[in-house]
Parts: structure tokens; C-alpha cells; sequence
């Protein structure tokens, strides 16, 4: 592929805050490397938006590592632009070609409202994982690493299911704006654990209530967001969830019919 500068023509959507109406922008973007990050491509044109005193685009960013999951952007219709185990940082311009027309838009979901164009308020996922995504310990001496011994397959599976960002690209991709991947993610990460135990029933229902609460649709099987995670969070860590929530459902239910609870 040419290593020569490209212009590239950007749709880009803006909106000056949540409850106005926002449209495509239509942008004509120059001097673009093929070896810059996408979020670089978008610093040029800031800096020529700046230049001609016009405002630039606001969105999220943070590390620019694949690591933050801040970078919430749908490309071509697609979270991250649908890379394979990519976020938007990571996705570099040498995908795309001389004069290619790119579309731009925030996550949509309606736990998600917009803050300003690109940027979206993603804190209720913050709100969930404040519901139980987290172990009570006791302080003191650290414990010995092998007092409680895990079977590698289990701690390679929670390890698999604690790589997630919480980057929301399950939430944008979801036809019903469920969360449930990345709940279930947080969840299965806890409950295959010995430490996550004590606090595994409480820690199901409160998390799944207070998503519900927040606007996050549930989960009907699609599979986009496991198509769309940049870190292959797989779609078996909701069938977990849900074991856990039944499970902690009976239990109370069952405390509750015979006055323990």
C-alpha cells in the first residue's frame, strides 16, 4: 500500500450536547499518513478546524493503548470500526485508502447519552460495577499466593472474562443496547474465584437490578457484542451471569418464604 499522504472525506456527527438535535458534518481531512492511529487523523483535523477558527470535534480518549476503552467511536456503522480485537486507537489509517469516505458517529445506546458530538456519558456502567463488581477483604499481611489453590483452567477463564475495558462497544453493537456481556464479564470474572464467593448472590442480583434500572436493554442471543469486543470477551460469560442470578434469586426467595431472610 502507498506510504504517501492521503485525503480522505470524514462524516462526522455533531451535537453541542445531549438534549439538542445533532447531524453529519461533512469534513475534507489532508496531509493524512497511513501510519497514524485513527484518533490521530482526527487530531489533524482539530488542529485545521482550529486554524480556521471553527470548533473541533470532542471525544474520548485516554491511553491510545488499547487499554482505557475510553476511544467510543462507531465507524462505518461499526464499534471501533469492527476490527477484529481492536479498539479505535489501535485501528490505523493504512486500512483505509486515498479519498475514502469514512462515517463517524458516537455509540448510540440509551444508557449512553451524548455529552458533546463523539463524547458519550458511559458512567452507568460505573454505577453497575458499583453494585457488586468488587470482593470485601480484610486488611493485614498479604496472604500466601498458594494458600488457595485455583486450577489453572478456572484462573485462565476468570482471567479471560477480568480483560475486559469496559469499553461499551457491546452496548453500541447490541440491537437492545444490553450491557449484559460486559456485566457478565465482571461477574464470571468474581464468581469462578474462590475470593468473589461471599458476596456472589447479593453481587448477581444487585448488578443485573441496577443495570435494568439504568436503560440497558437485555440480552436476546444476537452475538454482536462478542463480534465487536476488542478483547473476545466471549458470550458464555452471560449464560454464567445468569446461572448466578438465578441461583441468588432462589436463595433469597427461598430465605425470604421461611423468615431467614
Amino acid at each position: 500500500m502507498s506510504s504517501e499522504n492521503m485525503t480522505l472525506n470524514l462524516k462526522i456527527w455533531r451535537q453541542k450536547g445531549e438534549k439538542t438535535e445533532g447531524k453529519l458534518v461533512d469534513y475534507r481531512v489532508e496531509h493524512v499518513s497511513p501510519d497514524m492511529s485513527f484518533l490521530e487523523m482526527i487530531d489533524v483535523l482539530n488542529e485545521q478546524l482550529v486554524r480556521k477558527g471553527e470548533d473541533p470535534i470532542a471525544f474520548d480518549h485516554d491511553c491510545r493503548e488499547g487499554i482505557c476503552g475510553m476511544c467510543s467511536m462507531m465507524i462505518d456503522g461499526k464499534a471501533h470500526g469492527g476490527y477484529k480485537n481492536t479498539t479505535t486507537c489501535q485501528v490505523h489509517m493504512r486500512l483505509y485508502k486515498n479519498n475514502d469516505t469514512i462515517v463517524i458517529e458516537p455509540f448510540r445506546a440509551m444508557a449512553f447519552p451524548i455529552v458533546k458530538d463523539l463524547a458519550v456519558d458511559r458512567s452507568a456502567m460505573d454505577k453497575v460495577m458499583m453494585k457488586g463488581g468488587y470482593i470485601t477483604a480484610s486488611t493485614g499481611n498479604a496472604q500466601d499466593g498458594n494458600a488457595v489453590l485455583i486450577p489453572k483452567p478456572v484462573a485462565d477463564e476468570a482471567m479471560d472474562a477480568a480483560a475486559c475495558i469496559g469499553c461499551g462497544a457491546c452496548v453500541a453493537s447490541c440491537p437492545n443496547g444490553s450491557g449484559m456481556l460486559f456485566m457478565g464479564a465482571k461477574i464470571s470474572q468474581l464468581a469462578l474465584l474462590p475470593q468473589g464467593q461471599p458476596e456472589a448472590p447479593l453481587r448477581a442480583l444487585n448488578m443485573v437490578h441496577e443495570h435494568d434500572a439504568l436503560g440497558f436493554g437485555n440480552c436476546t442471543t444476537h452475538a454482536e457484542c462478542e463480534a465487536t469486543c476488542p478483547k473476545s470477551i466471549s458470550i458464555e460469560h452471560i449464560a454464567r451471569m445468569n446461572r448466578e442470578y438465578l441461583k441468588a434469586a432462589f436463595t433469597y426467595h427461598e430465605k425470604t418464604r421461611t423468615g431467614e431472610g
